[in-house]
């Protein structure tokens, strides 16, 4: 993928994301971000969340949330720079999510193992 895209979906990620913001998101990420500060939940290399540690109902729900929604943003950003919805994840993973990820939180790699930070 050539670096413009990466620039044009990063750009359009964080926009849709910033914008994304309810209700019902907005206690999902209250959910998450205590679950990856308890190293329960972490980052994923394709821009997603996802378990480090097995997690209750309620915060399965609030991650299956806030990926579904990612998840739209990416095939958004996929359709406007033709690329696949993969691509456009992993560089929102690289771009955006990545820089995100607080020291003692986790984040796995492509095809690795979860690493705390």
């Amino acid at each position: 993928m050539r670096n413009s895209n990466i620039f044009a979906i990063a750009a359009i990620v964080g926009t849709l994301i910033a914008g994304a913001a309810h209700a019902d998101i907005a206690a999902a990420k209250i959910a998450v971000d205590a679950a990856k500060a308890d190293g329960i939940v972490g980052e994923q290399a394709d821009g997603t969340l996802g378990f480090v540690k097995p997690g209750d109902v309620a915060l399965k729900a609030a991650v299956a949330e806030i990926n579904a929604g990612r998840l739209d943003v990416y095939r958004q950003a996929a359709a406007k720079n033709a690329v696949t919805v993969e691509a456009a994840g992993a560089a929102a993973y690289q771009s955006v999510i990545q820089g995100k990820v607080k020291i003692g939180e986790y984040y796995k790699p492509v095809g690795g193992a979860w690493v705390r930070k």
